[in-house]
């Protein structure tokens, strides 16, 4: 007897479930299922927290202050504090530290020979020294002639600020004690799809506590005053050898944060990284201080300051789970810095930089999907183990029989 006119098109379906005594697929059967189980109540929801929501739109607010005092005797005994010694950085998330310098003291505008130093300022004749060509890494303007700097050297005279640089750096650090120095870092962080603020500072109504605590990971993890020392410590590298020609520290506060506990377990994590260490190209900066001579000359006092550089990174990501809300939300930062006592900015960046933080609280959604997730594994555990008895095993003909069964109406039973 023919079949309808579309064939298997209009066949019905349905599910029939054999038990067969396989014990290699019923072993293999039961570690999926296993790793499946494993997968929601290990992975999921204890390491990964699928059952929190998250808001990676935190607001982070920094404020950073210097306090200490060093005195050197280069170019005439001087007192340097926090104001002399904490300079504007090239970011605004940055604070620099001078701890080594070299000064050249009464520099007035004139004519005197180049450093041996300057390649380019290197010369034998005065045909070397073409007139009005600026050396090259060099301190002034060539005027013609060429000079007996020294028995062995000869040097192009030029046109600037003279005497020239003074380029012999000490051995030791001029600013050895700023290893003493302090560094005030508060940090808040505001999550504001949940209405949660953290501040990283102890709530205390005693005025004289931030002027005697210093941070310690054990015993005072609430005062965010840094001694110098410990952070360059921390990163791994002796101050001594940094404060000579200086580095790079990133500071990096992390916030990892569970709602579903009391707010006074939410608690920032510091780590100190070195960034890098200038061997051959230092971190420094040139400053010089103006004044008038008796004879209306104007003089200089020119200085190079080397130092370590800290690299100021804070990121706050949330994750939060209230009833009604889902969906994870764009990443966003609003990072706002304050430097040297009253200087405030802001920088506001799409991404994520040099930082982690997370916190999390309880919602119905992404656990919702977390247990659909792992229900789905259950159902490709019995896929595979399906695949193997219809296809790879050598009684597959047999399993194929016992699974699959045609029940026809009567009227097309064939004869």
């Amino acid at each position: 007897m023919t079949g309808p006119p579309c064939g298997s098109l209009l066949d019905y379906k349905t599910a029939k479930f054999s038990v067969t005594r396989n014990r290699r697929v019923g072993l293999l059967h039961r570690l999926l299922q296993l790793s499946a189980l494993g997968y929601l109540l290990g992975w999921v929801l204890l390491l990964r927290k699928g059952y929190q929501e998250r808001d990676a739109a935190p607001r982070v607010a920094v404020v950073t202050k210097v306090k200490g005092a060093a005195a050197a005797e280069a170019a005439g005994r001087r007192l340097w504090d926090a104001a002399d010694l904490t300079w504007p950085p090239q970011g605004e998330n940055v604070l620099f530290l001078v701890t080594h310098f070299t000064a050249t003291i009464q520099q007035a505008q004139g004519t005197c020979s180049e450093s041996p130093s300057v390649l380019d300022g290197m010369c034998t004749e005065d045909a070397d020294c073409p007139l009005g060509k600026p050396v090259v890494h060099g301190n002034g303007i060539k005027t013609g002639k060429c000079l007996m700097f020294n028995t062995t050297h000869s040097t192009c005279e030029i046109y600037g600020w003279c005497p020239v640089e003074n380029d012999t750096l000490p051995r030791k650090p001029l600013l050895a004690e700023a290893e003493n120095f302090t560094i005030f870092i508060k940090n808040t962080v505001h999550f504001t799809k949940f209405n949660f603020s953290k501040c990283n500072t102890l709530q205390t109504t005693d005025p004289s506590y931030f002027k005697n605590c210093t941070y310690d990971p054990v015993f005072n993890p609430s005062c965010p005053v840094f001694r110098v020392r410990d952070m360059v410590e921390a990163a791994g590298k002796n101050f001594g050898d940094l404060a000579l020609l200086g580095g790079i520290i990133r500071v990096l506060i992390e916030w990892n944060c569970d709602l579903d506990h009391p707010a006074a377990q939410c608690q920032p994590q510091y780590s100190f990284r070195l960034q890098d260490t200038m061997y051959n190209f230092s971190v420094s900066h040139r400053t010089a201080s103006y004044y008038w001579g008796s004879q209306r000359q104007l003089y200089r006092n020119l200085l190079k300051l080397y130092g370590i550089r800290f690299d100021l990174s804070v990121h706050g990501q949330s994750f939060l789970s209230r009833a009604g809300e889902n969906g994870l939300s764009h990443l966003k930062k609003n990072l706002l810095v304050m430097s040297r006592g009253g200087r405030f900015s802001s920088l506001k960046a799409g991404a994520v930089k040099c930082s982690v933080g997370k916190a999390g609280k309880f919602s119905i959604v992404p656990t919702a999907v977390s247990f659909g997730t792992s229900i789905a594994f259950f159902g490709a555990a019995t896929m595979v183990c399906d695949l193997i008895l219809l296809y790879l095993d050598a009684k597959a003909d047999l399993y194929w029989k016992g699974k699959f069964e045609e029940v026809y109406e009567p009227s097309m039973i064939p004869l």
